[in-house]
């Protein structure tokens, strides 16, 4: 069984950062696929960001929302079953509980972009962003 285990989120101001971090637990983290998505109130998960497994080479494939490219980055440490999205250039409307997930599956990045691709997520950690 998995469990992801969401971190540092927080109250920060805008144009602030925050570095976000979630921790897996169980044997398949290296070979899958996570992502981030968040969900402000009364609004539906969105994604963020996603990336695949390495697949045996040193390189990933990363996508991003449009709403956070350039402004958020997406990186794992499989030694330490750990993926990270750091936020920088923070905005009110980034406010949401931001959700890490997993899918052992390793689908196409389209459908990586749909919160129903993942089979395990975590509980959530809140980021508020003050203008």
């Amino acid at each position: 069984q998995v469990q992801l285990v969401e971190s540092g989120g927080g109250v920060v101001q805008a144009g602030g950062s925050l570095r976000l971090s979630c921790a897996a637990s169980g044997r398949t983290f290296s070979s899958s696929a996570m992502g981030w998505f968040r969900q402000a109130p009364g609004k539906e998960r969105e994604f963020v960001a996603t990336i695949s497994w390495s697949g045996g080479s040193i390189y990933y494939s990363i996508y991003y929302a449009d709403s956070v490219q350039g402004r958020f980055t997406i990186s794992r440490d499989n030694a330490k079953n750990t993926v990270n999205l750091q936020m920088n250039s923070l905005k009110p409307e980034d406010t949401a509980v931001y959700y890490c997930a997993l899918d052992p599956a390793n689908k196409t990045p389209t459908l990586r972009r749909r919160a129903q691709s993942y089979d395990y997520w975590g509980q959530g950690t809140q980021v508020t962003v003050s203008s």
